[in-house]
């Protein structure tokens, strides 16, 4: 029997006080409900049905171009039941039906794996027992030990309540069942929904088996109702991170100042210091060193380097044994070759440095192409856009430029050139000269200050 998953992803989230569909607040840089999807593709199945309904186009927009996904419409949220409901005439009569949570983002593929398992049977249902388990349904079990009942919260008397056996809300079981049960729901509750539990008591009424499958770790069924709930999960997942990077090798300075908010891949003998962000696809090559404060997002790093305190790199590659920061920045498309210095208070932009070369401090490279041991000087600037159009600049290898200069794109940089300090280059330059293009200094001898008032 294939496998079809539904994923409820309808739910306001009115605890969390904001206009974001809760299923798209961010958990590790992702939306919760893209956990969720990506663990139910680890199990393969045929089908994903995603029933949303508040802020139905903002979830459907945050998922463009997912093909694998079916779209179902809620109009009226009117429970977990009436959810389902709505994704039944799509379902596939001979398929095995697996219920999951667009706001429940850790749980795992082996333990679905599991509860997929269990059902062949009949129905199977998550459990768990969670430190606190208010407001979550009891799982109410007969004196041999067999599942009964499922009863709600707020539905639940004090003796109930003091089960600590809760029902995670995840179910499998064959659509036929499925089809079967749903119409026999009833909204006569305190919540006036239609309970997806009911099918549980429906099971028990006619014999057919219910196995519980116990989540071993609680994180797996923990939902997000509430931003304090959000922040818990996500001091969890940044929690494993930590365990992970420390477990390939990498050194933190302290694993609860880190955050990984994508994926990040270390080779030996890296180390990162406190209050460091990683964003996108961030690759670091053996020996890299990472200090405090930096964010990166999809970047490269070679083997080696060293990224100062309070740097910003973003979509850029870097090579082996650079030096970068403090308080530089990396722009999209920024290149480093192998040994290049980018120092404090520089920023780079869609170019390339050549191997060896240095800009250590107040410099801005845009839309350059630059070649080996080219030193940069302070307060250097290269004008690449002109109000309309962007041009490009080319230093070409072992060029000196003097501080504060400024060059005017489209220009070049010959070979070996120098370019005196304080100098406008907006033509050409000559191989291996000495270009300075200043005004004339002048001194006006009968000048005055004006006094003050």
């Amino acid at each position: 029997m294939f496998l079809e998953v539904i994923v409820l992803a309808a739910g306001q989230g009115k605890r969390m006080r904001s206009d974001l569909p809760k299923v798209l607040h961010p958990l590790a840089g992702r939306p919760l409900l893209a956990h969720v999807l990506e663990t139910a593709r680890a199990l393969t199945p045929k089908r994903i049905f995603v029933v949303h309904g508040h802020g139905a186009q903002a979830v459907q927009a945050a998922f463009a171009g997912q093909q694998d996904l079916e779209w179902v419409l809620q109009a009226e949220q009117l429970g977990t039941g009436h959810a389902v409901q709505q994704a039944l005439p799509r379902l596939s009569k001979d398929a095995m039906a697996l219920i999951l949570y667009g706001d429940v983002p850790l749980i795992g593929a082996r333990t679905l794996d599991e509860l997929v398992s269990a059902a062949r049977e009949g129905l199977s249902l998550l459990t768990a027992e969670p430190a606190d388990a208010t407001a979550y349904g009891r799982l109410v079990r007969d004196s041999s030990g067999r599942v009964a009942r499922i009863v709600e919260h707020k539905d639940a008397s004090e003796s109930e309540r003091a089960i600590r056996e809760i029902n995670a809300g995840f179910y499998a079981l064959s659509v036929a069942r499925l089809a079967a049960w749903l119409p026999r729901m009833k909204n006569q509750n305190a919540q006036k929904e239609y309970y997806l539990t009911d099918i549980v008591g429906f099971a028990v009424g006619e014999g057919v088996p219910v196995a519980a499958v116990k989540a071993a770790d609680p994180w797996e069924v923990a939902g997000v109702n509430s931003k304090r709930e959000l922040a818990e999960l996500e001091r969890e997942v940044q929690r494993r991170e930590a365990a992970r990077l420390m477990e390939s090798g990498a050194t933190l300075a302290d694993p609860s100042r880190i955050d990984v908010r994508g994926t990040v891949q270390c080779g030996r003998d890296v180390s990162i210091d406190v209050n460091c962000v990683f964003e996108g696809r961030v690759a670091l090559g053996d020996g890299v060193v990472i200090g405090p404060n930096c964010v990166l997002r999809d970047v490269s790093i070679g083997s080696g380097t060293q990224v100062l305190a309070f740097s910003h790199l973003q979509e850029a590659e870097v090579g082996a044994h650079c030096r970068i920061g403090p308080y530089a920045r990396l722009r999209p498309g920024a290149t480093l070759a192998e040994d290049v210095h980018v120092g404090n208070f520089v920023e780079v932009k869609a170019s390339r440095l050549g191997a060896g070369s240095k800009a250590n401090h107040l410099a801005y490279v845009g839309d350059s192409q630059v070649g080996r041991r080219v030193n940069i000087g302070a307060g250097t600037i290269t004008c690449n856009y002109d109000g309309s159009a962007k041009h490009r600049t080319v230093i070409e290898d072992e060029c000196f430029i003097g501080s504060d200069s400024t060059l005017v794109a489209p220009v070049r940089i010959s070979r070996g050139s120098y370019i005196g300090a304080g100098s406008t280059i907006t033509k050409d330059t000559p191989p291996g000269q000495l270009t300075v293009g200043r005004a004339k200094q002048v001194s006006i001898p009968s000048w005055k200050p004006k006094k003050k008032a």
